[in-house]
């Protein structure tokens, strides 16, 4: 009855036990409440998914790429594998929480001495049996009653942690995601510019053609001719350049593939469109950014972890109450190790408080709120990134339309100028200077519109990297598993 009244009791201490340790509580952020870009044209204040967001470009190579890179990356497997570890270490912690029960069995054959203490004063007796065999197996049994919520704050810790592990994977998705994007537009704008820069190989080689042969005839002087073939060769210089850059981008997506440098090389060498943008790009509120980006919430789970962390090392300053038993059977004969008079048990609580540690507990204490600071001002600073990389992009993709719009003018213009020129220096009315310039000037004008172009888009890739898009949540689960 005695045993049953101080197993209750236990369980009431535990039913009424206190939790020690600040609450977590999400640390309130002054978010602006629009953008400072003013959003227009392409861009709108939707908080629509930006999940799957590649899929807009309507590009069958693009999306072939993002899936194999989503399936293989290796930075991606990394952040999976550190998911894992933390789903472990919850398991770990409430395990914690439970009673441990141990079973040990054990044979020894001993000798005890005649001359121990009261016994050696004895008068010696032959049926003392000093020399015996020992049997011995039972279950020992040990639970730590979580009188103060140490071990539920190490349960909660470890809660966050996994969840911070969570989105640190979804962040690397996100950049994986955007990395794999980039570099095929930069493969695809390359490639216009190698294009249209063999269009004005083939254009000047001609215009060196007419050239010669007006030189031959009389009608032109030789000047005229070594400038034709020093255009020619300029333009010619920049090929290597543009091949370099094609190169190094199918080195980088194959890496980010998990394959090696060339493997892509065949695949992605016929020349592509760069992407376009969709004709509309969900943006949202500032504060809708706090909820989505992966690095955001990652931050502020690692705050919550370090929170709990304070309560776990706090409960250090109170006692310990555990419940503590065994059970078994003790024989020095084999014959008799079954029977019930060899059966042994014991059952009861104990308490241990550290009452002198030299000030330990109270300095890890201090140390670790100091640690929680950190994770405040980490958070908040990641916050801070996060508006400043979304206005960035918003900035750059706004301007770079408008840029792009007025190239294309200048494009169309340069053309005309360039067949006036022609016309003129055919009836004689220019000279072949005029013309020359003419060709630089356009020639120099297609670069750049291909340029910006290409810079468009990645503008776009940047913004909705900043703006936390990725991969559906269900894909990303199902990407933990494997």
């Amino acid at each position: 009855m005695k045993t049953k009244t101080v197993i209750s009791a236990l369980f009431l201490l535990l039913a009424t036990g206190c939790t020690v340790g600040p609450d977590y509580r999400r640390p309130v952020t002054q978010t602006p409440a629009q953008w400072n870009v003013t959003l227009s044209g392409r861009s709108t204040g939707q908080n629509d998914p930006v999940d799957d967001w590649w899929k807009l470009f309507h590009d069958a190579e693009l999306d072939s790429l993002i899936k194999r890179a989503v399936t293989a990356n290796l930075d991606l497997r990394i952040a999976g594998a550190r998911v894992r570890q933390a789903r472990a270490q919850q398991d770990f912690a409430e395990a914690d929480y439970w009673p441990t029960v141990s079973a040990s069995a054990s044979y020894s054959r001993q000798k005890q001495s005649k001359n121990q203490p009261i016994l050696g004063s004895l008068p010696n007796s032959a049926n003392i049996p000093f020399e015996n065999n020992v049997y011995k197996a039972g279950f020992d049994a040990a639970w730590e009653i979580d009188l103060f919520g140490g071990k539920r704050r190490a349960v909660e810790a470890a809660t966050a942690e996994l969840a911070a592990m969570e989105y640190g994977r979804r962040d690397v998705l996100v950049t994986l995601l955007s990395e794999v994007a980039r570099n095929y537009a930069l493969i695809r704008g390359a490639q216009r510019q190698r294009a249209i820069l063999q269009e004005q190989i083939e254009a000047q080689k001609e215009a060196v053609k007419i050239t010669r042969n007006r030189v031959d005839h009389g009608l032109a002087a030789g000047l005229e001719l070594q400038r034709a073939l020093a255009l020619l060769a300029d333009i010619q210089s920049q090929a290597p350049e543009i091949e370099v850059s094609i190169r190094s981008s199918i080195h980088r997506l194959s890496v980010l593939l998990a394959q090696n440098p060339g493997t892509l090389i065949a695949e992605l060498s016929v020349a592509g469109s760069i992407p376009a943008p969709p004709p509309q790009v969900p943006v949202g509120l500032p504060s809708d950014l706090l909820l989505r980006r992966p690095d955001v919430l990652r931050a502020e789970h690692l705050l919550a972890a370090e929170t709990a962390r304070i309560g776990q090392v706090k409960a250090d300053l109170f006692p310990k109450f555990s419940l503590t038993g065994s059970v078994g059977t003790i024989s020095i004969s084999a014959s008799d190790f079954f029977l019930p008079s060899s059966r042994t048990w014991s059952i009861g609580p104990t308490v241990q408080w550290r009452i002198f540690d030299a000030g330990r507990v109270l300095a890890d204490i201090r140390a670790q709120t100091e640690v929680q600071d950190q994770a405040l001002l980490n958070y908040q600073k990641t916050v801070l990134a996060s508006f400043e990389e979304v206005e960035t992009a918003l900035v750059a993709y706004a301007n770079e339309q408008e840029h792009y719009r007025l190239l294309e003018q200048e494009v169309n213009a340069n053309r005309a100028a360039v067949e006036l020129a022609g016309q003129r220096y055919d009836k004689g009315w220019a000279g072949y200077l005029d013309l020359l310039d003419a060709q630089r000037t356009l020639y120099r004008s297609q670069d750049e519109w291909v340029r910006s172009e290409r810079a468009v888009t990645l503008n776009l890739v940047a913004l909705y990297k900043a703006l936390g898009g990725g991969w559906d949540t269900d894909s990303v689960q199902r990407l933990g598993t494997k």
